[in-house]
Order: C-alpha cells, then sequence, then structure tokens
C-alpha cells in the first residue's frame, strides 16, 4: 500500500481529491486559522499553491533558491506561532507561507504522512544568507518555548521550532537518473539537479555551511547511539512517527525490535502523536504478558528527545509474505488440490488469528489495527502473533479506531471489540481476495467478493457469510438506489451487483461513459474527470493524458462514445494558457494533449502547443514513453505525417536521435554497470523501441529497426522467469508483468517488431511474457497496473498457444469486474491503491474502457501509437 494516498481520501467518500477541499467540520478543524484573515498592507500578494497559502510583497526580488526557513508547530499552537511570525515578516518585508488550517497541518503531520515534508507549517524566504541567519536567530528568540515537531530534511536551530534547509525558492523541474520529474535547483556549473527532499539534513555538496549554522549542526552530531547497549542490525519500517528496527541487546546477546518514536510527529486519527500511541502500546503489551499471541516488553528508555520501546523479536514472517506466496490465483491455472490446499490453509489462519484477538479481549484489550501486515505467522504456520499495538485500547468498550490498513477501516459505529471483529470478517474475504478496501466505497462489495470467492475457492458458505453480514450491519449499500437511477444500463449481469456484464459490448461501453460524464466537473479549474492522486502534484496534472482530461476524451472518441463537448471546451480553455510549469511529455504533458485535441478535431490549438513546447528545454528529456523523448517524438511524428509539416519531422527524428543517444549512454555495455532501474513501455527502454520502429516504417531506415533491437534486449535484460515460466520486470524487491513497468510492455513492442523481423530470441520471450498476462487475480484493474493492461494486451498479441484464445481473453475480462463498483448506477473502476474510484486512462475508468474497446469493439481501439496487430 501507498501510505500517501491515504490523504486524498477524506475530501471526496468516492474519488481522490486535494486536501486542502475537504469540506468544513462541527468542530472548525477546516477553517483557515484567524490570523489569516487579517489585512495586508499595500503592494503584498496572496496567494494558493496546494495546501500552502503564501504572502509576498510584491517589490521585493527573491533569488530562485537558497537557505530558507522552516518553522514547525503542533496542532495547539499553531495559530500562535503563525500570528508571531506574521508580525514579525510582515513590517520587514519578508515573504512567507503556511499551512492555512489545523486540519491540513495535522495531515502534513500524520503517521504515514511524507518524511520528508513532514512538520513544515511556515516557511520564510530571506533574500539572501545573510538575511537567513539573522532571520532565524530573531524567529528562535521570538518563538522560544514553542513546541513543534523536528523537520527531518532541515538542520534545527537550537531547541525550537526553527529550521533551516538549502532549496529552491521557485519552481523549476529536471529529470532524475530514473527520468521522473523532480523539483530542481542549479548546481555550480548552473545546470538544473533534483532539489533532493529526503528525511536527512544534506545540503547540496557545492554549497557552503554558513557559519551561523556551524554550531547547530555540532548540536545534532552530539546525540548519536554509541551509548546504546543495543547495537542496530537493520531497519524494517519508517513512519512518519519513527523507524522499527532490529537489534542486539550487548547485555543479553538477545535480538530485540527497537520502535522509535518522535515527540509531536506520526499523529493519528485522535491527534496523538507518536509517543503517546508507543506508551499505549507499551501499557497494552504489558497487560497481555505472557501470552503466546504478542511480544514481551524488554525496555523504555528515551535518547535525545526520541522515545523508544524494546520488544521481544518474533521469528517468522508477516502474513502478507505467506499469502502471496501461496495464493493460486497469481497462477493462470491452478487445479482443483491446489485450491483446495490453499482454502484449507486460509482457514486455518483464520481460526488462529480468530483465537488470539479473543484471547487479547479475554484481558480488556481491543487491538483496533488487524490486518495482513500486522500479523505474524510462524515459518511452520502453526501459531500467529499480533504486531503493533500503537492503536489498542485497554478497558475501553467505547474506543474508536485511529489508525487503519484501508482494507480493514471500520465503519464509525463500530466501537471497542467490534472494532476487531469487522477487521476479522473483512480477513475473512481477504485471505481470498484481498480487495476489501472496495467495501469503504460500498458495503454491498462484500457480497461479490463473497460470491466471487465462492466460485473460485472451495470454501464453505457458511465461512463467507457472517462476513457480508459483518461487513454490510447497518450500512447502506449503492446498489437498490442505483437500479433505480434514470439511464441504468440494462442488468445483463450475472449476479445482482454490477450494472452491466463487462463483455456485453457495446452496453458495458455506454455504462462506462455515463459514468465518466457524471463524474465530470467542468466548473473546477484544476479537473474535470476525477483520477489519481497525481492530479494534484503535478502542474496540469488535470489535463494530461495518463491521468487528466485528455486520457478520457481520447478513450471516448477512440471507442466510439457520443462526443463531449463541455470536456473539450474545458480542455481547450485550459490550454490557452496551461499551467506554469506543465510537463511537455506525451502521458504527463502537453505533447500528449497535443495529440489528443489533433485526433479530436482541433488541429490549430493542437499546432499552438507544439510551437510552446518548442520554446522550452525538450532536448534535455530523459529518453522514456512517459515524459520523455521517445513520446514527445512519437506524438510529432504522427502530427507531422497529419499535416504535412516538414518541421514537425525534423523535430521527430532529432528526438530519435536524442533518446538513443541517452540511452546509449547508460547502456551497461558502454559503461559496464549493471542496468539502470527502470524498464518497460512507460519508464524504460521499450519507449525508445517503439520511436525508432515507427520512425522506421515513416523513413525506411533498416538501422533503426536494429536500434529498436537494441533498446528491447536491454529491457529484456531486467526480466527474470518466474518458476511458473513466465517473463517479468525485475525491480529488485518484485516482479512485474504490467503493461506501465512490467513485461506485458515490453510483450508489446515485441509483437510490433517481430512483425518486421524474424528474431528466436525475442520469439521466445513474448511466449514468456504472454504466460504473465494470464494469472487470474491482478490487485488492481487499472490500464497501466492492472487487469486492463492485460486485456488489452491479449487482445492485440500476436502470439499464439495456450492463454491466446478468445475463451482465455474472456476469462480475462470477467477478472476485471472484480475491480468494478457502481457509480451512480452505470460500471465505474476503482483507482490506484483501491481506496477510490477513479475516471482516468492511466488508473481508472478510461483505462478500462480502452481495454475493453480493443477486445470488444467493432473496429478494435489502440492504445496510442500502439495500433492493432495482423493476429495470425
Amino acid at each position: 500500500m501507498n501510505k500517501g494516498y491515504a490523504v486524498f481520501c477524506d475530501a471526496d467518500r468516492q474519488f481522490y481529491d486535494a486536501p486542502h477541499r475537504v469540506a468544513g467540520d462541527p468542530a472548525g478543524r477546516t477553517a483557515p486559522y484567524a490570523v489569516l484573515g487579517r489585512e495586508l498592507p499595500d503592494g503584498w500578494q496572496r496567494h494558493r499553491a496546494g495546501d500552502w497559502l503564501a504572502f509576498r510583497p510584491l517589490d521585493r526580488e527573491l533569488p530562485v533558491q537558497g537557505w530558507k526557513i522552516h518553522v514547525s508547530a503542533c496542532l495547539d499552537n499553531a495559530e500562535r506561532v503563525l500570528a508571531k511570525v506574521w508580525d514579525h515578516c510582515v513590517p520587514r518585508s519578508v515573504a512567507f507561507k503556511c499551512i492555512p488550517s489545523r486540519y491540513l497541518l495535522h495531515m502534513r503531520n500524520a503517521k504515514y504522512a511524507d518524511r520528508g515534508a513532514s512538520g513544515k507549517f511556515l516557511t520564510v524566504y530571506p533574500a539572501d544568507t545573510e538575511q537567513c541567519g539573522v532571520l532565524a536567530e530573531e524567529l528562535s528568540a521570538l518563538l522560544a518555548g514553542e513546541p513543534g515537531p523536528y523537520i527531518l530534511s532541515d538542520l534545527r536551530w537550537g531547541a525550537g521550532p526553527v529550521h533551516v534547509r538549502y532549496g529552491a525558492f521557485t519552481e523549476r523541474y529536471c529529470h532524475d537518473e530514473h527520468g521522473d520529474r523532480r523539483p530542481a535547483i542549479a548546481d555550480d556549473r548552473g545546470t538544473l539537479v533534483p532539489d533532493l527532499r529526503e528525511p536527512a539534513f544534506r545540503p547540496p555538496t557545492w554549497v557552503p555551511l554558513p557559519d551561523f549554522l556551524a554550531p547547530h549542526l555540532a548540536a545534532r552530531d552530539a546525540t548519536t547511539v554509541a551509548d546504546l547497549p543495543y547495537t542496530i542490525e537493520r531497519a524494517l519500517h519508517f513512519s512518519n512517527g519513527g523507524g522499527v528496527y532490529v537489534a542486539l541487546d550487548r547485555r543479553t546477546q538477545r535480538r530485540v525490535v527497537l520502535k522509535e518514536a518522535r515527540p509531536h510527529a506520526g499523529l493519528a486519527a485522535d491527534e496523538a502523536d507518536a509517543v503517546a500511541r508507543l506508551a499505549r502500546e507499551r501499557d497494552a503489551l504489558q497487560r497481555l504478558s505472557g501470552l503466546a499471541c504478542a511480544p514481551e516488553v524488554l525496555d523504555w528508555f528515551t535518547l535525545g528527545e526520541h522515545t523508544f520501546l524494546a520488544l521481544e523479536f518474533v521469528e517468522g514472517r508477516p502474513l502478507n509474505t505467506f499469502f502471496a506466496r501461496r495464493h493460486p490465483l497469481i497462477e493462470n491455472d491452478p487445479g482443483p488440490e491446489r485450491l483446495a490446499d490453499y482454502t484449507a490453509w486460509a482457514l486455518w489462519v483464520h481460526r488462529m488469528v480468530t483465537e488470539a484477538v479473543e484471547a487479547i479481549h479475554a484481558r480488556g484489550v481491543v487491538f483496533n489495527d488487524l490486518h495482513l501486515f500486522n500479523v505474524m505467522l510462524s515459518e511452520d504456520e502453526s501459531s500467529v502473533v499480533l504486531l503493533d499495538f500503537e492503536a489498542a485500547s485497554i478497558d475501553d468498550p467505547d474506543s474508536r479506531q485511529t489508525v487503519a490498513n484501508p482494507g480493514f477501516v471500520a465503519p464509525p459505529d463500530r466501537r471497542g471489540p467490534d472494532v476487531d471483529r469487522y477487521a476479522l470478517a473483512c480477513l475473512r474475504l481477504a485471505l481470498f481476495l484481498p480487495l476489501t478496501s472496495l467495501c469503504a466505497l460500498d458495503p454491498g462489495k462484500a457480497a461479490h467478493l463473497a460470491r466471487i470467492a465462492a466460485e473460485q475457492f472451495p470454501v464453505p458458505p457458511e465461512f463467507l457469510a457472517p462476513a457480508v453480514v459483518e461487513i454490510t450491519r447497518g450500512r447502506p449499500t449503492a446498489v437498490t438506489a442505483d437500479r433505480a437511477a434514470p439511464g441504468a444500463a440494462p442488468a445483463s449481469a450475472p449476479d445482482d451487483y454490477l450494472p452491466v456484464r463487462l463483455d456485453d459490448w457495446p452496453h458495458s461501453r455506454d455504462s462506462m461513459v455515463r459514468a465518466l460524464l457524471a463524474s465530470a466537473t467542468p466548473e473546477r479549474e484544476d479537473r474535470i474527470f476525477p483520477g489519481d492522486v497525481t492530479q494534484f502534484s503535478v502542474a496540469g496534472g488535470g489535463t494530461c493524458v495518463a491521468h487528466g482530461a485528455a486520457g478520457v476524451l481520447y478513450a471516448l472518441h477512440a471507442t466510439g462514445a457520443q462526443p463531449f463537448p463541455a470536456g473539450e471546451e474545458w480542455l481547450l480553455r485550459r490550454m490557452k494558457s496551461p499551467a506554469s510549469g506543465s510537463p511537455v511529455g506525451f502521458y504527463d504533458g502537453l505533447s500528449g494533449v497535443a495529440w489528443v485535441l489533433d485526433r479530436l478535431g482541433h488541429r490549430e490549438p493542437a499546432l499552438d502547443l507544439l510551437d510552446l513546447i518548442a520554446q522550452q528545454p525538450w532536448q534535455a528529456l530523459a529518453p522514456d514513453l512517459h515524459g520523455g523523448l521517445a513520446g514527445l517524438g512519437l506524438a510529432l511524428d504522427e502530427l507531422a505525417a497529419a499535416t504535412g509539416e516538414r518541421a514537425l519531422h525534423d523535430r521527430a527524428l532529432r528526438c530519435t536521435e536524442l533518446a538513443v543517444h541517452r540511452l546509449g549512454a547508460a547502456h551497461p555495455a558502454a559503461t559496464g554497470t549493471a542496468p539502470a532501474a527502470r524498464a518497460g513501455l512507460l519508464h524504460g527502454a521499450t519507449g525508445v523501441a517503439l520511436l525508432c520502429l515507427r520512425m522506421a516504417e515513416r523513413t525506411g531506415d533498416a538501422g533503426l529497426l536494429d536500434l529498436a533491437a537494441d533498446a528491447l534486449r536491454r529491457d529484456l535484460a531486467h526480466c527474470v522467469r518466474s518458476a511458473g515460466g513466465t517473463l517479468q520486470v525485475n525491480e529488485g524487491w518484485r516482479t512485474m508483468p504490467y503493461l506501465g513497468a512490467g513485461s506485458v510492455g515490453i510483450g508489446m513492442v515485441l509483437d510490433d517488431y517481430l512483425a518486421h523481423r524474424p528474431d528466436e530470441e525475442f520469439d521466445r520471450a513474448r511466449n514468456e511474457i504472454v504466460r504473465a498476462a494470464q494469472a487470474k487475480f491482478y490487485a488492481q484493474p487499472g490500464l497501466f497496473r492492472g487487469a486492463a493492461g492485460m486485456v488489452l494486451y491479449l487482445g492485440r498479441t500476436t502470439a499464439t498457444g495456450p492463454g491466446t484464445e478468445r475463451a482465455d481473453l474472456g476469462r480475462q475480462i470477467d477478472s476485471l469486474s472484480w475491480g468494478a463498483v457502481p457509480y451512480r448506477g452505470q460500471l465505474a473502476f476503482a483507482g490506484e491503491q483501491m481506496m477510490r474510484l477513479s475516471m482516468d486512462l492511466g488508473t481508472g475508468t478510461a483505462g478500462c474502457l480502452l481495454a475493453l474497446g480493443s477486445a470488444l469493439h467493432d473496429t478494435p481501439v489502440h492504445l496510442p501509437f500502439l495500433p492493432p496487430l495482423r493476429r495470425p
């Protein structure tokens, strides 16, 4: 689970949305601080930038980068701190920005908030290094005694809430070694490099440390772990509240687990900080001492300002590890015996976990955070131990859940032991289909998941039925109301949950189109279709192909849906003056929008965007398809062919030349190093191979086919064969089969290459990649990282053999329905992390629409630059 998605869940019950859009609450947590209602002097500007509210005097010119000041605060003193900083900075014409509400400060400092940015409440922008030292000293004196969390990316000034770091003042961007777009600063040669915002104070090597920071650096370095009786061996986990480590107690030679808690940081839903939560864990475990299902408390101490709890080291592995290793649906055709063995194992595990929960309840403790990662299963699978009691309550039958995994979030009406009983109900389903996060979107999904589990496994109905009863108890579901909604699709699904069968085309298309249009918000400036959280982290994120309006409009157009003029007009308005800092890539930026606008019949605005791109430093892009030269070159090539403009063709050729050169410069054969970390269609060498193939077709240059083959071999070098004979991209800690960053994306372009030339190595590879697209279960439905990508690939591939027939494709289409949830009576799909619905191309409903169209539409639709191939 990517914990960063949780903060985007509060503003809307169905879609990811920006935290600052959270509606008001009775306690006033979302209201702006009263200080912010003050009048500013003449010549000052106030403007919003995401979660921040910024203030600056227009007559003062700031540097583009330098030493800046961050001030932290706690929830209860934040407004007082803000008032003091305002009173100090405004009369002195010093620019600053702040987090404007208690709610947003809470989210920024929550347990799973970004560790590099956590704690930052105010940012003050000095005019130069000298003023930075003066202001930091003045603010430190002004705020003496005010508590605030330590900002991990900064150097703390004294013992107060003032911190200092070197970084960007204005938005500039570059690409890192993986091709990802990052905020940038200029190095000592003037080259833009990533402005690293890590959870550690590491100023750039070319920037000298000012003398005024030397004593504060010495004070930080004075606190070490050298005097502890523990030797830390490795880190297990980090959150904003602190780390979890395996250590050796040198006094006893006993291995222990050390849990660290930072004061004022890692806030839970009840606003308790990490230290308070760690104390809860200590107290709960002391109450449970002697139970085999809970670790023993060994020590409690403070180092510097951080509190530590030493616990018994429990042998075994988390339940999710065994689950991933054992689950039979990750195979394409598990036999009856394999399914029966797994079912027996799942029932046995659930029984052990239930008995453990009942044992701690008998001692007055409620766990409050039960999920697959917090259950340790012994290596012989004979016993379980519950881990992480930070959210536990003692002798409190009315306690509420304050920390939760998305797949096990209890409804607000569940209190005390009922919170754990709800989690046990979710576990009944999750052991077979780990999709219970969808029950937060619609409790009715529980019955749907139970039916699927019963179809796939020989699980007794009496085991699943109690889960459905508990999850839906007292909670309305969407299905009954949706069935009565005007324009609802005909009920042709095999059950009473989804409004239409996915393979009932064009009815399924029409239902998805109605869902997409019903979600549209043309009155908003930032986005029209709800999608991935990337919409809020990248300039113009609501307009691009991967996650914005352009991708949705393309999917509608390609599948023969009715035009959506309001959506096209919205996108055209945004493109008259694109957001400052908008990327120029295909999937993440302006060239993709231009390509879509041209296909929709808006050629002049498309060409205007290309003129704007030409004025940007596009030559510095990474070589990839997603946001780099390959995507830009492919868009320019197609638009050159459509318009006949020679200049666009020349630029496409230049993109090809630069992409090949940039890829070759990092090639292991040239450097003697291991291949770069990323592979696949969107971010790897395969995107460059696709560009070379299309340019070879355009120019007749056979040498470009040779370059395409080299690029494909580069990505195949990242792949490994599983025990089941599937070929997947090896990311070091996991293997990936998916369309975007996995082997299936490589397989797409292998098919195109083999249409030009035979190649035994490539033919063998694609036959092994085909098997990777035939698993019964994928964790998400999305196009780039889920089941929809497998449907699109199997509907297009020219590979033959087992798993490539129409019946096999039909099975994958059926599996895609597992990630579907009705939206206003229509067919919609969950987005990345499965916590909210998404309508975008890369992660949501538009991508599923495109994938189903590729398999079922009269004239097969396709992913950009990958038209249908002639199947044997």
